[in-house]
């Protein structure tokens, strides 16, 4: 029997989310699984009340105390499930979804969860997407159910422990980028439209032209291929001064031995910043290895989380009142809300239970954009193939182009589909 712990700590990360959070900037973020049938939702709401109470992570609603927010357990009924009827990633409001921070759509054959940054990154939330379509799988093929029973699989963790805490090392200097980076700028869709654009391609493929040509792996080549598309498109307002500069979340899990559903990840920069007139994409793919080779070292991540852990264990800090906390934060925040062109993360590959392949066709991200990044990457692949998807707050996708244009050019062939807001 699985032992619930009345309420939870914020992670380090998670502490950002609540006090920064608005209608437009919802750190609200989606993965999404494609089966090869059309979901019913009877059924997908059926799964996820089965699935919710085995989640310690999921099954929570966040509380205001007098120095921090904190997490507690929600007795409450799993939200609604619900066709998708708007934009993706848009806010969660607690109040309208049974004080739940996450929300469960669907369209056509596509299941869609989306989780309020506070609760997990991007890995713990595979888990619990992963869970809730074997559960329905099993519900919709009572054969599958028979078969393999009800329990999680033996890879799913539910473990909560905070690691950034559990790896934390004193007398870290702050060290990464703060400087103002190149912002993209467009048209916006009306009305807080997102575009979303996803290309798909043979990972294989992808794969041997990133390592044989370039010397990069896949995170590389494609951030390159973001730079080197924005560059093309900007390249007389591109500076050292306000260089490209694009945020990439890495998973700290594999370099501290985690099994953690909360949290756990830190941002680099993979930044270009032109000295001379002319760059070709394979100057430009050297830079960006570079300097993500230089920052990705278990030492550097363990120094920037470990920085940040230590302003929070500031004595004098923990008993100021949250409303303070809050406005500082958001004055932080603020000033270094610019210091990034795009971010572009790779949420990995989505390993999938043999009985469960026939059933799924894809699994998929997308981003909420921020202050100052008004288009986002995820990088994600299932079986043979690989999607990046972009999320964007513009009418066009001239950018977003460019990256599959150069793809195209170095022999990967993508399929490309959007949600149709460019036509309109």
């Amino acid at each position: 029997m699985k032992e619930y712990r009345k309420w939870e700590k914020l992670d380090n990360s998670a502490l950002l989310f609540p006090a920064i959070a608005t209608e437009t900037m919802t750190n609200t973020y989606r993965i999404s699984c494609v089966l090869r049938e059309e979901v019913r939702p009877e059924l997908l709401q059926q799964a996820l009340d089965l699935l919710l109470p085995k989640f310690p992570g999921f099954d929570v609603c966040l509380r205001t105390g007098v120095f921090w927010y904190y997490l507690e357990r929600n007795n409450h009924p799993a939200p609604p499930v619900k066709e998708e009827n708007t934009y993706p990633c848009g806010a969660i409001h607690p109040s309208r979804n049974r004080y739940y921070l996450f929300r469960v759509t669907y369209f056509r054959s596509r299941i869609n969860l989306e989780v309020f940054h506070v609760l997990a990154d991007g890995t713990g939330a595979i888990g619990f997407l992963r869970e809730l379509v074997y559960q329905y799988l099993r519900l919709s093929h009572p054969g599958l159910r028979e078969k393999l029973g009800d329990g999680l699989a033996p890879e799913t963790s539910l473990n909560r422990e905070d690691d950034f805490v559990r790896n934390y090392r004193r007398k870290h200097q702050k060290n990464y980028k703060m400087g103002r980076a190149f912002r993209i700028r467009g048209e916006r869709l009306p009305k807080n439209g997102v575009g979303v654009t996803i290309g798909y391609m043979p990972l294989d493929r992808l794969k041997e032209i990133a390592r044989t040509q370039y010397g990069l792996t896949i995170n590389e080549y494609l951030v390159a291929a973001f730079v080197w598309s924005t560059y093309q498109e900007n390249a007389r307002k591109v500076s050292r001064k306000h260089p490209i500069r694009v945020a990439v979340p890495v998973n700290l899990r594999p370099f501290f031995r985690s099994i953690t559903t909360k949290n756990f990840f830190v941002v680099v920069s993979a930044e270009f910043a032109p000295v001379r007139d002319e760059y070709t994409f394979r100057d430009i793919a050297r830079i960006v290895r570079e300097d993500l080779e230089r920052q990705i070292t278990k030492e550097n991540l363990e120094a920037v989380f470990s920085y940040n852990v230590s302003n929070q264990d500031i004595a004098a800090a923990r008993f100021v009142p949250l409303p303070l906390k809050r406005l500082a934060i958001r004055l932080v925040y603020n000033k270094i809300a610019l210091a990034n062109t795009a971010t572009i993360t790779n949420i990995g590959r989505f390993e999938v239970g043999e009985d469960y392949r026939p059933y799924i066709s894809m699994f998929s991200g997308l981003l909420p954009f921020s202050r100052g990044q008004e288009i986002k990457g995820v990088i994600s692949s299932c079986g043979d193939t690989l999607a990046l998807s972009f999320s964007s707050a513009f009418s066009e996708r001239v950018i977003q182009r460019g990256v599959f244009r150069r793809l195209a050019a170095d022999g990967i062939p993508v399929r490309v589909e959007t949600n149709g807001v460019f036509y309109q």
